[in-house]
C-alpha cells in the first residue's frame, strides 16, 4: 500500500511541473477563448435587458447600409471680386498699367456640405448655411455620379433649404423616422463629408433633446449628440439604429473648429414640416403678431411690481400690427396663446409661428393685476423678423 502511495504521488507531482511548464512557456495551449457570437442590431436589441452570459458584439453596419445611399455631397462656389489695387485710382500708376488692373478674372470662392435625398424625385434637404449665397450648387452622389442642383427654396430661421436634382431612374431616399421615438440614451449614427474627406459615419448616443436658447437659429429644438460632427457634415444625417432619419445635422460647440463631442441636430419632425412648405409653396409660412418680448427674470418683476415671472414681458407693440390693432399694450404680460402656456420668449415665438395667417386666435394676458383674453388677427412673419 505504501508503495502504491508513493507511485500516485510522484505521477501527481510530474503532472504538476508539466502543466507549470506548458502554461509558462505556452500559455495559448491553456488560455484558448471562444469567439464571441455576431449578432445583428436587431437580435441584440430584442435581448432582454439583464440577461446574464457573454455579450454579444452589436454592429450597425445594416443601419448604415440602409442610409448612406441616401447620403450626398454638396460643392458650392460664388464668385468674388477680386481685391482693388491700392493705387488703381493714383493717375501716375494708371498712366503705366492702364485698365489692366480694373480686368483681372473673378475669383471664386469654394464651399462643401452635406445633404440627404428625400425623395425618389432628387429633392435634397440640407442646412441653408451650406448653399445660401452660392451662385453654383453640385451634388456627389454615393455612387460618384455628380449632377447640378437648383434651389427650391431656403428657410434661413430654421436653416433649412431644400435642392433639387435631375438623374436618369429614381434615386434612393432615405426613410423618414419620428422624433418621438428618440430618447436620450438612444445609438445615432451622423453621416456627411468631413473636411471634404469623403462619406463617413460616426457613432454616438443622444445627448439631450429639445436644446433651445442657443444663439444659432431662430426657431431652435435641437437633438444633442456626442457621435463626431465636424465641419462638412452639415446637412448630413443623424440616423437612428434603423437606418431612419432623426434628425438633419447642423452645428457643433467648438473652440477650435473640430469636434468636442457637443453636437446639434434639427429633428426630423421641423425639418420634415420645412421641407413639405418649402417643396409646395417655395417658401414658410409662420403667424406673425407684431411684438418684441423679453422673459421676466426676478429683478424684473420685482421693479414692475409683478405678483410672479409666470409668462413673457411684450416690451415692444408695432404701429399698425395685428398686437396694436387687437388692443396689446406694452408692459403687458403674455400668459397663453391659444390655451398653449407661454414660459419665455421662445416659447411664444415657437407658439405664434405655429399659428396659420388670416385666423383669430385666442391670447391671455396680465394688465397689472388684470387678466384679459383679446383675440388677434394673426399676420403673416416677414422674412427674418426678429418680433413676434
Amino acid at each position: 500500500m505504501h508503495r502504491l502511495w508513493m507511485i500516485f504521488a510522484q505521477a501527481v507531482t510530474v503532472s504538476v511541473a508539466v502543466l507549470f511548464v506548458v502554461s509558462t512557456l505556452k500559455p495559448e495551449w491553456t488560455n484558448e477563448r471562444p469567439a464571441l457570437p455576431s449578432v445583428t442590431i436587431q437580435e441584440a436589441a430584442s435581448t432582454p435587458a439583464g440577461t446574464t452570459g457573454e455579450r454579444p458584439v452589436v454592429s450597425y453596419a445594416d443601419a448604415a447600409r440602409v442610409a448612406l445611399p441616401a447620403v450626398v455631397h454638396i460643392f458650392t462656389s460664388k464668385e468674388v471680386k477680386a481685391q482693388r489695387h491700392p493705387f488703381a485710382d493714383d493717375p501716375l500708376f494708371r498712366h503705366f498699367f492702364g485698365d489692366r488692373l480694373d480686368n483681372r478674372p473673378q475669383q471664386r470662392a469654394s464651399g462643401l456640405g452635406s445633404g440627404v435625398i428625400v425623395s425618389p424625385e432628387g429633392y435634397v434637404l440640407t442646412n441653408n448655411h451650406v448653399i445660401e449665397a452660392a451662385d453654383e450648387i453640385e451634388v456627389a452622389l454615393n455612387d460618384g455620379r455628380k449632377l447640378p442642383a437648383r434651389i427650391v427654396g431656403r428657410d434661413p430661421e430654421s436653416d433649412l433649404a431644400v435642392l433639387q436634382i435631375k438623374a436618369d431612374g429614381k434615386l434612393k431616399a432615405i426613410t423618414f423616422g419620428r422624433t418621438e421615438h428618440l430618447h436620450v440614451g438612444d445609438v445615432v449614427l451622423a453621416i456627411g463629408n468631413p473636411f471634404g474627406v469623403g462619406q463617413t459615419v460616426t457613432m454616438g448616443i443622444v445627448s439631450a433633446l429639445g436644446r433651445s436658447h442657443l444663439g444659432i437659429n431662430t426657431f431652435e429644438d435641437f437633438i444633442q449628440t456626442d457621435a463626431a460632427i465636424n465641419p462638412g457634415n452639415s446637412g448630413g444625417a443623424l440616423i437612428d439604429t434603423a437606418g431612419t432619419l432623426v434628425g438633419i445635422n447642423a452645428a457643433i460647440y467648438s473652440r477650435s473648429g473640430g469636434s468636442l463631442g457637443i453636437g446639434f441636430a434639427i429633428p426630423v419632425s421641423l425639418a420634415r414640416s420645412v421641407m413639405e412648405q418649402i417643396i409646395q409653396n417655395g417658401s414658410v409660412t409662420r403667424g406673425w403678431i407684431g411684438v418684441e418680448v423679453q422673459a421676466i427674470t426676478a429683478e424684473l418683476a420685482e421693479s414692475f411690481g409683478m405678483v410672479s415671472t409666470e409668462g413673457t414681458l411684450i416690451s415692444g407693440v408695432m404701429r399698425g400690427s395685428p398686437a396694436e390693432r387687437a388692443g396689446v399694450r406694452p408692459g403687458d404680460v403674455l400668459l397663453a396663446v391659444e390655451g398653449r402656456k407661454v414660459n419665455d420668449p421662445q416659447t411664444m415665438l415657437e407658439a405664434i409661428a405655429a399659428l396659420a395667417p388670416g385666423r383669430k386666435a385666442g391670447f391671455e394676458l396680465r394688465r397689472g393685476k388684470e387678466k384679459l383674453d383679446l383675440k388677434v388677427d394673426i399676420g403673416r412673419r416677414p422674412a427674418l423678423s426678429r418680433g413676434d
